[in-house]
């Protein structure tokens, strides 16, 4: 205990901002805050309730563990995997959006990537060579940031739009604003989203796509936590309810789907990614001379993925091959330990909420939104910058929400994945002191 009544003493946590060399540390990147704490962490001693990345709180699939593994001893670390996929694996991850989308695209149109960034980078590249004259990449915000920077590395234009306050048949108008002016290469959101785990509604993503359709525009669809909205049972292969797709409505758009919260395979660094086939086998003659073909599923693959990477590794795409039959075949429920985050993010909110704290992020139209991988706070008085910042000598870190391109600077995002529920108590009596040194401010009297 410091002598200032914080479990973290003050002149340690500015002693360490110093020498992180941050000008401000409420509005620092992911990765800065993490290496922050790390360093605050070294010097006290006392363990922080970790919040501020996004990463699997639980073990990897056993299925895929058990075909990597398996793959691995037959000595496929020696051979070269098809860089489009195995075809196994092509064949698994039609079928596993076919039985949990509702959705029929074949496998020449599915491979897997190096990670959902991979598949969005690409993505972005292959959109916006598709027409001279069309590169801007729309962002439906909050995101992830570091779209926004595979965006500048390409050296791509770009435009963003909080979805806070056009939520339903609002979302039209803002959106067609944006494609209306005719440069727009695509549209990139996650759904459910990071960090505010809004999921957009069918109303949404039938403006989606009825507008890229109208418009010419590509769908990015980032399903980054695929079929983690547990206020729906999206667990049974075949029958539904089905999660829910822009591909619903248009077929000018790329699923991405990441391997790494679904399946808890982070570290292999493999994703999945479609396109319909109608997009697939769609020409554009502007494509030609970047990547030597006019289709777009050719310039996709043989172009943009093998350029990148020539393919993820060979034992990854066999573990995901592996998981994946399991899955499909309906002898492994890939989201029944997944729903441990729903529980966690419950209990977290209920403690932030009696100590002064409020969600920003807080409904999906008419329904209140579902407890998942992530939620948005708020403490009276403070930004989401100050807040970061003010949260630091109690043991707790989390980045601001203006870091994923929200226009509610007020807020911060939390992750539960790192805040198991033993940790629960540290966590409100954090929480508690926390607001003992920050009184909250008188509500303002309602007008009259």
């Amino acid at each position: 205990m410091s002598t200032d009544d914080t479990p973290v003493p003050r002149a340690v946590v500015a002693r360490e901002i110093a020498l992180s060399g941050l000008g401000n540390v409420g509005l620092a990147g992911i990765r800065e805050i993490r290496r922050l704490v790390d360093r605050i962490e070294a010097a006290t001693g006392l363990d922080f309730i970790r919040m501020e990345m996004g990463v699997p709180g639980l073990p990897p699939a056993p299925p895929a563990v058990a075909g990597e593994s398996a793959a691995l001893a037959e000595g496929v670390g020696a051979v070269y995997p098809p860089f489009d996929g195995l075809p196994g694996l092509k064949a698994a991850i039609s079928r596993f959006i076919r039985l949990f989308m509702n959705l029929t695209i074949p496998p020449a149109c599915c491979w897997p990537t190096v990670g959902a960034m991979q598949a969005c980078l690409l993505g972005m590249l292959t959109a916006a060579r598709c027409r001279n004259g069309r590169k801007r990449i729309v962002f439906i915000d909050p995101g992830f940031p570091v779209n926004k920077l595979q965006a500048r590395v390409l050296g791509l234009p770009s435009a963003r739009f909080d979805i806070h306050d056009c939520r339903g048949a609002r979302l039209a108008d803002r959106l067609e604003g944006h494609l209306a002016a005719g440069d727009v290469a695509a549209v990139l959101y996650s759904n459910p989203n990071n960090p505010s785990w809004i999921c957009l509604t069918e109303e949404e993503l039938e403006i989606i796509g009825r507008l890229c359709t109208r418009y010419e525009a590509i769908a990015l669809e980032d399903l980054a936590y695929f079929g983690m909205d547990f206020r729906r049972d999206y667990s049974v292969p075949g029958e539904p309810p089905y999660v829910p797709s822009v591909a619903h409505y248009t077929d000018r758009c790329m699923l991405i789907i990441s391997c790494s919260k679904a399946f808890s395979l982070a570290g292999q660094r493999i994703a999945m990614a479609a396109v319909p086939e109608a997009l697939f086998q769609a020409r554009f003659p502007d494509l030609a001379p970047h990547f030597g073909s006019a289709r777009f599923g050719y310039a996709l693959t043989y172009g943009g993925l093998y350029a990148q990477t020539a393919g993820v590794g060979h034992s990854a795409q066999r573990g995901l091959q592996h998981l994946l039959e399991a899955v499909n075949a309906g002898r492994y429920d890939f989201l029944a330990p997944l729903r441990e985050y729903g529980r966690r993010a419950a209990a977290m909110k209920r403690l932030f909420l009696a100590n002064g704290f409020h969600l920003v992020y807080d409904r999906d139209g008419a329904e209140p939104l579902a407890d998942g991988f992530y939620f948005t706070v708020a403490y009276p008085g403070l930004s989401g910058g100050e807040l970061v910042e003010a949260l630091l000598p109690f043991g707790i870190s989390a980045i601001a929400l203006a870091n994923a391109g929200s226009d509610r600077k007020e807020g911060i995002r939390a992750c539960v994945s790192q805040v198991p529920a033993e940790r629960l108590p540290e966590l409100r009596a954090r929480l508690e002191r926390f607001r003992g040194h920050h009184p909250a401010p008188p509500a303002e009297p309602p007008d009259r």
